[in-house]
């Protein structure tokens, strides 16, 4: 499998689900100021919308869209637990969070990575607090969103929560969301595909 990735983005997320699978891929890099890899490939050639992530399969599909890319990738290793069984209500709580991390608090953080009016700017400052808020108040009663263990979902907040620091959306005084993001950041799996992107 080929991951289509830029570093630190919302693309981390796969990235993440793959190492913790413990797939074999190839992690391949986009630049997203000019949509091009390294060796100078147009990224509108393979993906029109010019975004990532985008997983290419071995026979050649290709699938978009973080939440789905993940899951896909938990199912091809179910050992692992990344994602509980399809048809069981405990999926698709996993799809609620994977929802709820996309439309609240991915979509918001959108909004502080364009050049916005500071009135929207902080609006949604003050959003993204209230929803780390009650993310505190959740993780306050378990290791993980899904309970006891970690899931496709971890990885994507993960990703979403580094972005409070560029973004200058304070994540002080919250101690369960800290302890969490802790316990993620020391695992193996995303230790490796962090360094893979140069991030640490």
């Amino acid at each position: 499998m080929k991951l289509y990735y830029a570093a630190g983005a919302c693309s981390l997320s796969p990235h993440i689900a793959l190492a913790e699978a413990g797939l074999s891929y190839e992690a391949i890099a986009v630049s997203l100021a000019d949509h091009t890899l390294a060796d100078g490939t147009d990224y509108y050639t393979i993906n029109p919308f010019g975004y990532v992530p985008m997983l290419q399969l071995d026979d050649g599909t290709m699938l978009r869209e973080g939440p789905a890319i993940v899951q896909y990738i938990a199912d091809q290793a179910p050992d692992k637990q990344l994602a509980p069984a399809n048809g069981t209500l405990a999926r698709y709580q996993l799809q609620s969070w994977l929802n709820f991390i996309s439309t609240e608090i991915h979509k918001t953080f959108s909004l502080l990575f364009r050049p916005n009016p500071a009135e929207v700017q902080q609006g949604a400052r003050d959003k993204l607090r209230k929803l780390f808020g009650w993310l505190d108040s959740e993780l306050a009663q378990r290791d993980y969103l899904m309970g006891g263990s970690f899931t496709v979902a971890d990885g994507y907040l993960f990703v979403t929560s580094n972005w409070s620091v560029p973004t200058q959306v304070d994540l002080s005084g919250l101690p369960h969301l800290q302890a969490w993001r802790d316990r993620v950041a020391a695992r193996p799996a995303v230790q490796q595909a962090m360094q893979e992107e140069g991030l640490i």
